[in-house]
């Protein structure tokens, strides 16, 4: 098996050392900070991900994963080293590209062997390119140093099992002996490799975001029309999902996409396209559609309300998406803000995002209102004027529509991922807005007609 180092511990870096120390690779993981290398030591993950600290106890036990803040012998005598640290987006939609120069100085540097760096990172086409050149300037010793594009297409709550189980590789390389050598690491996964040219590779993971962005755009800007025709929106997705050509994924209407992917990368290939002199229309309208989405809610909840100063507000899911601590362009960073500057008294409920959350928003008064963080969903419902439902953790989803009626001070609910449904709220005597669905009263004249119908036949 071969020497593995990883450059960054985060979402990307964390779980390919874990999984590659899982197939049995010898995996050294270099991280700057002191502190959360020596909180990975005790086995303790810094990221909440289903599965991965049972891996880095696991591998760490046996001797096939380390980690450390000592990068120069990390790389020194490593076989291959992946670099898997933040692109994050800058003012201009580009991404910012300093850390990995950072490593890739410390790669020249340091390395004494031949060594493939391969880039997990999510970086603009080209960017491998100047990587390999960037290293040549810097090299200290004599030795053969290839750069390769290997992207990551992992979801964060299901991120081991994505690449543990992933239904593709792509591998980026520009020579036969990178090729041979990535191909050789990931031998033990028995996985399908798609071997192309960097830039392809590149290009496929900005393109494979930017699809599946554009289709969860798409059913939003459909859902919107919806409510304006009468029609609903899951029905339509449900009849949609059995055309082969469409298939049954990322066709739920909500209030938008977040996380640290599909925003940035959507950016990032808006941006591309412009310094080429080409207007990439339909990603375009995918990022004018979500940032829109984010807050209708809330624009709906101010037309039906007065004001929001003084009224308690339930909000229920504070991450982007459920199985994960990260709030990464999450709806609730959008909403909240808008609820504290109206004065709105907030008690709000994620079972792992709260103490990130916390950081941003801290518990008391904050702007013009007040947060408090809540130990439970029924907690934050007790006694509510209205709820925001942001996320559709399993604590949320457990509720049913009785409760909102018997807990809230006035059982109004605007359901940001449309988990209830229409009728049954209805019933319960809750007023429920949802995404692109029809209103409780249409659903119920159509369940009448079709009894009448029924009771006519029989």
């Amino acid at each position: 098996m071969l020497r593995i180092a990883v450059a960054g511990t985060g979402y990307v870096g964390l779980v390919a050392g874990a999984t590659f120390a899982e197939k049995g690779h010898n995996v050294t993981c270099v991280d700057i900070d002191e502190a959360k290398v020596e909180l990975m030591k005790s086995g303790v993950s810094p990221i909440y991900e289903d599965g991965l600290q049972e891996l880095m106890q696991n591998n760490y036990a046996a001797g096939r994963i380390d980690y450390t803040t000592d990068y120069a012998s990390a790389y020194k005598n490593a076989d291959a080293i992946f670099i898997g640290v933040g692109t994050p987006e800058q003012l201009d939609g580009s991404a910012n590209l300093s850390y990995i120069a950072t490593v890739a100085r410390q790669i020249a540097e340091s390395v004494e062997n031949d060594c493939l760096v391969v880039v997990k990172s999510t970086v603009p086409v080209g960017t491998n390119d100047k990587v390999e050149q960037f290293i040549e300037d810097f090299l200290v010793n004599d030795v053969r140093v290839e750069v390769a594009s290997n992207p990551e297409f992992l979801a964060q709550g299901s991120a081991v099992k994505d690449t543990l189980e992933a239904e593709r590789i792509i591998i980026g390389t520009e020579s036969e002996w990178a090729e041979e050598l990535l191909m050789n690491i990931y031998e033990p996964f028995r996985l399908p490799i798609v071997s192309v040219n960097r830039r392809s590779a590149e290009m496929i993971k900005y393109a494979s975001n930017d699809f599946l962005a554009l289709k969860i755009s798409y059913m939003n800007d459909i859902a919107n029309l919806c409510e304006l025709a009468g029609a609903d929106v899951q029905d339509v997705a449900r009849g949609m999902s059995f055309d082969s050509r469409i298939g049954e994924k990322f066709l739920n209407a909500g209030i938008g996409y977040g996380g640290s992917c599909f925003p940035k990368d959507t950016k990032a290939l808006e941006f591309l396209a412009q310094q080429k002199g080409y207007d990439l229309r339909t990603v375009k309208s995918a990022i004018d559609v979500n940032n829109d989405q984010k807050t209708m809610l809330y624009k709906k909840a101010s037309k039906r309300l007065i004001t929001f100063n003084g009224l308690k507000v339930a909000v229920l899911g504070l991450t982007f998406k459920p199985g994960t601590d990260d709030l990464r362009e999450a709806p609730s960073l959008e909403n909240v803000p808008l609820l504290l500057d109206q004065g709105a008294d907030i008690f709000a409920f994620d079972p792992v995002g709260a103490e990130n959350f916390k950081r941003v928003f801290p518990e008391g008064e904050n702007r013009k209102g007040t947060i408090t963080y809540a130990n439970s969903a029924e907690e934050a419902l007790r006694d509510a004027h209205v709820c925001f439902v942001f996320t559709e953790w399993g604590e949320v989803k457990a509720l049913v529509p009785q409760q909102y009626q018997d807990l809230m001070s006035t059982p109004l609910v605007y359901d940001g991922r449309n988990i209830y449904a229409v009728e049954e709220m209805e019933e319960a005597g809750v007023e429920y807005h949802s995404v692109g669905r029809r209103s409780a009263a249409r659903v119920s004249k159509k369940e009448s007609k079709q009894r009448e119908l029924q009771t006519v036949k029989s």
